[in-house]
């Protein structure tokens, strides 16, 4: 016999979630999603738990799974709710494993009540950071930042390493590694003057480019004279062509992300430089983040550390309300954030 769970003061019998209403052609925009009631299960199955949202991710990955072909991870379905990294408390739970009262993180995100498989969470400890750094610094952010310039592209001493959205989360992060692990000179680029002074004052880099400002081929080749032994790519594009052009024999580059690209609706060119890649005998690899969760237990171990004692900085941009996740993934694309763009969720519209 099925025990209820529903505690009627304190668990509603709906809630919001975001749903893709249509698939976007270049920027996508408001219209692209759906912001709807959905039905909470009055009644859990053998080993499922309920978790009440509190945070939400918003990635610039996401892009991808907004357009229906194949990839790495499926892409989203028309009016089925989004997807994507969130943390939140048990409210109810069948799995002895992971009881009510536990903080959890899973991917179940955009929207107010998820009903998960046990097996599908991972209980998070809040007494060593804030639930939200694990969406962050401690999270796939983190482990991305921690994986590339440790495993993709290591890092050595005396290297000169060139980071660009380093004002972004993985960017931010990845620039302090670097000059833990010994980089003579790190370089970030980033939008506007606000965030350049960002690298400078508040993440350490000893150079920040301001791609807005001038071009970014220019800006790298005064910033870093005698080239760069590592790059870390975010953007692609202009950014991926300056490296090349910058790099020294035998660099290495990790390939993160192409956020330059993500709205293109035709096929976009490589860089025109491509061929002193092999005269320069670069390694350029790409990484997908799934490949190094082996790496996670050390990462949170020794980021938690950082963290606490102060020596890695992080930032976040917060919008507040599930109706607002939408905007906050658009300024992600456009660039609005500084670090980490969260979404903090409240329960105000379940009912």
């Amino acid at each position: 016999m099925t025990t209820p769970t529903r505690t009627p003061a304190a668990i509603p019998r709906t809630s919001r979630e975001i749903r893709l209403a249509s698939r976007p052609t270049g920027a996508p925009g408001a219209e692209n999603f759906d912001l709807v009631h959905a039905d909470i299960p009055a009644d859990l199955a053998d080993g499922e738990i309920l978790v009440r949202n509190d945070w939400m991710s918003v990635d610039p990955y996401m892009r991808g799974r907004m357009t229906d072909v194949p990839s790495y991870i499926p892409p989203f379905q028309l009016g089925v709710a989004l997807e994507g990294s969130a943390v939140g408390e048990v409210v109810a739970s069948r799995a002895p494993a992971v009881p009510a009262g536990a903080t959890v993180s899973h991917f179940a995100g955009w929207r107010e009540y998820a009903a998960l498989d046990a097996a599908a969470v991972s209980v998070v400890d809040t007494a060593l950071a804030p639930a939200e750094a694990y969406l962050g610094a401690l999270g796939t952010t983190g482990l991305t930042a921690y994986a590339a310039v440790t495993e993709v592209a290591p890092v050595q001493e005396g290297h000169v390493v060139f980071v660009s959205a380093a004002a972004g989360a993985v960017g931010s992060v990845a620039g302090q590694l670097a000059r833990r692990l010994g980089a003579a000179r790190v370089i970030g680029s980033a939008g506007g003057p606000a965030k350049t002074a960002k690298l400078l004052d508040d993440f350490g880099f000893d150079a920040a480019l301001d791609y807005k400002a001038a071009p970014i081929a220019e800006q790298l080749a005064k910033a870093a004279p005698e080239g760069i032994d590592i790059y870390l790519d975010h953007v692609g594009g202009d950014h991926l062509e300056a490296a090349v052009a910058a790099a020294r024999p035998g660099a290495r580059f990790a390939l993160i992300g192409a956020i330059s690209a993500y709205n293109a609706t035709a096929p976009v060119p490589g860089p025109t430089n491509l061929f002193q890649a092999y005269t320069k005998e670069l390694s350029l690899r790409g990484m997908l983040v799934n490949s190094y969760f082996s790496l996670f237990p050390d990462w949170i171990k020794q980021g938690a550390a950082w963290l606490a004692d102060g020596t890695l900085h992080t930032e976040q941009t917060v919008v507040h309300g599930l109706d607002h996740a939408p905007a906050a993934f658009l300024g992600v694309l456009s660039g609005a954030n500084t670090g980490k763009m969260l979404v903090r969720l409240d329960s105000g519209g379940a009912k």
